[in-house]
């Protein structure tokens, strides 16, 4: 089974050769060797990947495996993202994320 890590790689690399503009976001805390946390400041749940089109419509892509299943924050940031007008969803591949980016237009 393909890991996620490897499926988000793909995906950014198909979505770049289309024209889209993508990054990868990390969400979380991190300890730091001080001892110090450093925290991210995005939101629980805040997508793996998100960018821009090439018109400028944004997008937010979730990479998960064959089988991996979205935690209730996942699912929660994708809906408001689709309520405010993004192009949101779950990708297991390439094929899906240019889905969510080509289809969704409305």
């Amino acid at each position: 089974m393909e890991s996620e890590h490897k499926i988000q790689n793909d995906i950014r690399v198909g979505l770049t050769e289309h024209g889209c503009l993508v990054f990868r976001a990390n969400v979380g805390k991190v300890r730091m060797a001080d001892g110090r946390w450093f925290d991210t400041g995005l939101p629980k749940g805040f997508s793996d990947l998100f960018g821009f089109r090439p018109d400028g419509r944004i997008f937010f892509i979730e990479v998960k495996n064959k089988t991996g299943r979205l935690r209730p924050e996942q699912e929660k940031f994708l809906e408001r993202m689709r309520q405010n007008g993004a192009l949101a969803g779950v990708a297991r591949s390439v094929n899906d994320a240019m889905d969510i980016i080509r289809w969704h237009t409305q």
